[in-house]
């Protein structure tokens, strides 16, 4: 697919693997409609399951230092159907923080990070279909933050993938079980800097 532009990303988007439907709705919301049997994960045992083919909406900040996030809403229907915002800085080196419908029906923030194989990481329970993420990158370091109400931040994860002046960030759907996931991103902000305190989300 060409690049697109959304408003509320500072530069154009590219495709990473092409979804089952798209749509900018305005200029800080879009939806994402994925394919059956996609996702990103390199499981740490099973070698059979090495998956990139979730489709993102991934851009190239030009900040070194920034914050990402939007309001995601999922249409669960299958175990780990998610929304997904993404952080990218080569095919076995990204992260990404996940609205995930678990093993248990419960939909879950989840965390992965991936440096050649993916450390998984199940967080907390939400109560609904909508949830607030975002993504605090420096170029030494990574924090993944989630929100009921878009204000008051919880931390899901700090983390590093080494120093990177240059990463690829984006918006993601995914179904890795089921049939196909559709995912509503609303409220995307972008911002150059960076947050106080990356633990207390401030």
């Amino acid at each position: 697919m060409e690049p697109r532009q959304l408003k509320a990303y500072p530069t154009h988007f590219i495709w990473h693997n092409t979804p089952v439907q798209s749509c900018i709705i305005s200029e800080d919301s879009m939806s994402i409609d994925s394919a059956g049997h996609t996702d990103w994960f390199v499981d740490p045992v099973d070698t059979s399951w090495n998956k990139d083919d979730a489709p993102c909406a991934l851009f190239t900040p030009a900040d070194a230092e920034f914050v990402f996030g939007a309001k995601v809403k999922v249409d669960f229907a299958s175990t780990f159907d998610a929304g997904v915002i993404q952080v990218r800085v080569k095919d076995d080196l990204w992260g990404k923080l996940c609205f995930e419908y678990s093993p248990q029906n419960k939909p879950m923030i989840v965390s992965v990070v991936t440096r050649g194989k993916s450390d998984d990481c199940n967080s907390t329970i939400i109560d609904g279909n909508e949830v607030y993420l975002r993504v605090a990158v420096r170029p030494e370091s990574i924090a993944f933050h989630y929100s009921t109400d878009g204000s008051f931040w919880h931390m899901v994860r700090y983390f590093t993938l080494g120093l990177c002046d240059k990463v690829r960030v984006g918006l993601s759907a995914q179904s890795p079980c089921g049939e196909g996931c559709s995912v509503t991103f609303s409220e995307i902000r972008y911002r150059a800097g960076i947050i106080k305190d990356h633990r207390s989300g401030e």
